[in-house]
């Protein structure tokens, strides 16, 4: 029924393999969108490296829904078995950077979004190709969510197997710093940094925040790195260690930094407070619609550009492996890009929002 899109669609992808895009390095790959978006005399805007469309019949009257995926990748693996450059191609399966993450899920936005160009649909559709998710850079959404019509709602292409995330953990990354005394280590003397941050440490192991999500669980807590001491005979005055916080919908980034800064002795002091947790009412017209097309709904515990997209609620779903991401040898499948296409276009069909 759609094999013109699916055809246009592997070739779309081909291209954007061969063509590196890692974060903030995306030029290429915003080019070669705008060309396609050119071949079927789409217009488009572009901010930095983020290409934007808009639907033809594009009015004023009508609700906005925003599609959303990147076109950047992270940095290929020292696994790859052969040039992640290259696509790979053996019956169905396409591999190469970027494919799974985020490119079957970009292509197939984009095909779902020139498909829809030529209708007049009870809403308008507004396509952003954005730059540097990988980095939660401040070149990509965040840059082009002040300067783009406000939606109603926004659905962001990321591999999730074609089932819909309504809710999204954010993150809080928290630099901690314990302070003691140097002494020299074979007297009693000085003040033991490290010993300082023991308990905070422990604590970050063991609290149990109160409000837990049903979607997307409890507040997680993990220290991913400790540094103290110059050399074996100093006892050390400072102790440094980094907390992943991994926060719900029932938080604010801000409040959960507030209650750990309550409870530790070190210093605590956040990296960013921008990246919090996302989610949507499950009695949304797009939820509805896509429960009645059969997609599971979940919460998800990785992070993309929904955190930036904070006017309005989002889902995010999309063709490939969310478990593929970032990894050696990443590939999609042709039945799922197929899959991804197809389950956009009747998530949107008749859609009233």
């Amino acid at each position: 029924m759609y094999s013109d899109l699916f055809a246009s669609a592997h070739e779309l992808l081909l291209r954007l393999i061969q063509t590196p895009s890692l974060s903030r390095e995306e030029d290429n790959t915003a080019r070669i969108i705008q060309e396609f978006f050119d071949s079927y005399s789409i217009p488009t805007e572009r901010i930095e490296n983020n290409v934007i469309a808009r639907s033809q019949f594009w009015s004023e009257d009508k609700p906005v829904i925003l599609l959303n995926s990147h076109h950047d990748t992270v940095k290929p693996s020292a696994g790859w078995q052969h040039d992640p450059f290259m696509p790979k191609i053996e019956g169905e399966k396409i591999t190469g950077l970027g494919s799974n993450d985020a490119g079957a899920p970009l292509v197939s936005l984009i095909l779902t979004f020139v498909h829809f160009y030529t209708i007049n649909t009870p809403f308008n559709l507004l396509f952003v190709a954005s730059a540097e998710e990988e980095v939660s850079g401040k070149k990509g959404m965040e840059l082009v969510m002040p300067q783009i019509e406000s939606p109603a709602v926004a659905i962001v292409g990321e591999p999730t197997s074609m089932n819909m995330a309504v809710a999204e953990k954010g993150l809080l990354v928290l630099d901690c710093t314990a302070h003691g005394v140097a002494g020299h280590a074979a007297h009693n003397l000085g003040e033991n940094a490290i010993y300082k941050a023991l308990p905070d440490i422990d604590w970050c192991k063991l609290f149990d925040f109160p409000k837990k999500s049903e979607l997307l669980g409890p507040v997680k807590m993990t220290v991913t790195g400790i540094h103290a001491g110059t050399q074996h005979n100093v006892i050390p005055d400072t102790c440094t260690f980094m907390v992943d916080v991994r926060t719900n919908e029932l938080y604010s980034n801000q409040e959960v930094f507030e209650i750990v800064q309550s409870y530790v002795q070190s210093e605590v002091v956040a990296r960013s407070f921008r990246l919090n947790s996302s989610h949507i009412p499950l009695n949304h017209p797009l939820v509805i619609r896509g429960k009645e097309l059969g997609f599971e709904l979940f919460g998800s515990p990785t992070l993309s550009d929904q955190a930036f997209i904070t006017k309005c609620p989002s889902v995010k779903i999309g063709p490939g492996d969310t478990h593929r991401s970032h990894t050696a040898d990443e590939y999609i499948l042709e039945s799922e890009i197929q899959a991804g296409i197809t389950g956009y276009i009747n998530l949107l069909d008749n859609l009233q929002l």
